[in-house]
């Protein structure tokens, strides 16, 4: 197991952080992060035996009342407004909302990779279910949150997606062309937030993690630990980015020996769609 990457000296005390897919994986490895930077985490997907093993985590880490659990299913809209009523009910606010949960599909017969088909071999059910997670579960919760964050005048929405050559490159469907809406949603919902105080910035690893232990691993190729994304994901959380919006974050580019602010600018990746400037 690869050394712990540093996180930045930033504070989040008092913020409120909700995590979709913290279950496992990337998501664990963020939630944890962010709990032990300070702030209090809502732990949200559907495998509440998973969520409840992290929330332990958590507690052994830094004690008791950060880690709210809460049963999510981000594909049922009444799901995502009980996931908001619970996280005001138990902690008494929201501050920033992050979509990381995502759908892949390994089994039987299925790519070892999880989302390599082409397009006219991929099973219509996985499709439809890849668009339901990735897609329009991004957009129920986000569609959920904003109009709180939106009367406080405050808050941050921050999207997981991945890196542009899935955008066009072979047997990237369904999962590559999800992650293209998402990438677009987030450039649309800033442009949709301006001037309330509300951000909207996504975020990816830079290739990929060591994060699944499904994953089909491939001789000689290196894998980015799954803490790849931590050091800016507590920027992007924080005060330092309130100014920040419609921007794609590369975690991979982080480098510790930045200040904090520089550190996250060197992250920027250019905008994946041209017009959206």
């Amino acid at each position: 197991m690869s050394e712990e990457l540093k996180l930045p000296d930033i504070d989040l005390d008092g913020r409120v952080v909700i995590m979709t897919g913290a279950s496992r994986g990337l998501g664990r490895s963020m939630v944890v992060a962010l709990a032990k930077t300070g702030a209090r985490v809502v732990l949200a997907a559907p495998d509440i035996d998973a969520l409840n093993g992290v929330a332990e985590e958590i507690k052994s880490a830094v004690g008791k009342g950060r880690a709210l659990v809460v049963e999510t299913d981000i594909t049922d809209l009444k799901s995502c407004e009980n996931c908001l009523a619970q996280t005001l009910d138990g902690f008494g606010g929201l501050d920033v909302l992050i979509n990381n949960a995502r759908r892949l599909h390994r089994g039987p017969g299925l790519p070892a990779s999880g989302n390599s088909f082409l397009f006219w071999e991929t099973p219509p059910d996985i499709y439809k279910q890849t668009v339901e997670v990735n897609v329009t579960g991004t957009f129920f919760m986000a569609r959920t949150c904003a109009p709180y964050l939106i009367d406080q005048g405050f808050g941050k929405i921050i999207n997981l997606t991945t890196s542009v050559h899935n955008f066009y490159g072979t047997k990237n469907s369904p999962y590559g062309v999800t992650k293209a809406a998402v990438d677009a949603e987030t450039w649309i919902w800033a442009k949709d937030l301006a001037n309330t105080g509300v951000t909207c910035n996504a975020l990816l690893p830079g290739g990929a993690c060591d994060s699944d232990p499904e994953r089909e691993v491939k001789p000689g190729r290196n894998y980015l630990p799954v803490d790849v994304m931590n050091p800016v994901l507590v920027w992007l959380c924080s005060k330092n980015s309130d100014a920040v919006t419609g921007a794609r974050y590369n975690g991979s580019l982080w480098d510790d020996a930045l200040a904090p602010d520089d550190a996250a600018g060197a992250c920027v990746e250019p905008a994946s769609f041209r017009g959206m400037e």
